[in-house]
């Protein structure tokens, strides 16, 4: 059923102009023309919805791969990580998914986030390192965490974090929050409900504490998907990390701990 699905998705887009808009008719705009990401707290950020043209996000969901048969990473080890899983460079990705990713790091693209972040000489990462579709089950969580700041392979300095949910009928009764912490880890400042076509860009420090810590809940089979693009610049602000080069950087909040 779902190569049926991914045959017909593809034999879709064959029939499609090139240049079929990715972005709804405002989204690209709207994201460049945000106002307030640099005094955003904790950290840089926006929330923006409805910035992606619904229908391909769908067929993106479509193409989403199964653990089971697919090559997929899995993060479970208790603490930190439970039920997650995310593509790898070995992921073999449909042609809608292949179709956003390549409009995500476009040079038009890139130039809208410099613009509404500040951030200069933003570049993609084509091996999609710790990125491309993320998925987490029922019970799944992510603790609270910054990020690693060094590419591995180009060792670039990680910037921006973009996340795209695809999560139709999400309700609070799910939970999987995106939270986005304090520097100090006194309180949890923003809270994201990880409904459909909503996304979220900020900027990636070594105090930029984010996660999913609660929990899903619901029936059997449910899942948050996402996708995660991650964007890298030559250099950064030394005030930006506590030190050249590390992995993650696990939080434990102060009362409910990871």
């Amino acid at each position: 059923m779902k190569s049926a699905l991914r045959g017909a998705i593809g034999r879709l887009l064959g029939t499609l102009s090139p240049d079929v808009a990715i972005f709804t008719e405002d989204g690209l705009e709207r994201l460049a023309c945000h106002d307030g990401y640099t005094n955003a707290l904790p950290f840089p950020h926006l929330i923006l919805d409805q910035l992606f043209d619904a229908d391909l996000l769908r067929a993106v969901v479509a193409e989403f791969p199964d653990p089971a048969t697919d090559v997929v990473e899995a993060h479970n080890d208790g603490v930190y990580v439970r039920r997650k899983h995310n593509t790898t460079w070995e992921t073999e990705f449909g042609p809608c998914t292949r179709r956003l990713f390549a409009e995500l790091a476009s040079p038009v693209v890139l130039l809208a986030l410099e613009r509404v972040t500040g951030i200069a000489g933003l570049m993609p990462d084509p091996y999609m390192f710790g990125g491309g579709l993320h998925f987490t089950t029922v019970g799944g969580k992510l603790a609270v965490h910054a990020d690693f700041n060094r590419h591995p392979k180009l060792n670039l300095d990680r910037r921006l974090n973009l996340l795209l949910y695809l999560n139709e009928g999400w309700s609070e009764a799910n939970r999987g929050w995106l939270e986005l912490w304090d520097r100090d880890m006194q309180r949890c400042v923003t809270r994201v409900l990880p409904v459909f076509n909503r996304t979220v860009l900020f900027s990636t420090t070594s105090f930029s504490f984010h996660g999913q810590p609660d929990p899903i809940v619901g029936p059997p089979g449910l899942t948050r998907r996402s996708i995660a693009v991650y964007y890298y610049t030559n250099g950064r602000p030394v005030d930006e990390i506590i030190e050249p080069d590390h992995s993650t950087l696990w939080q434990a909040r102060p009362i409910d701990g990871y």
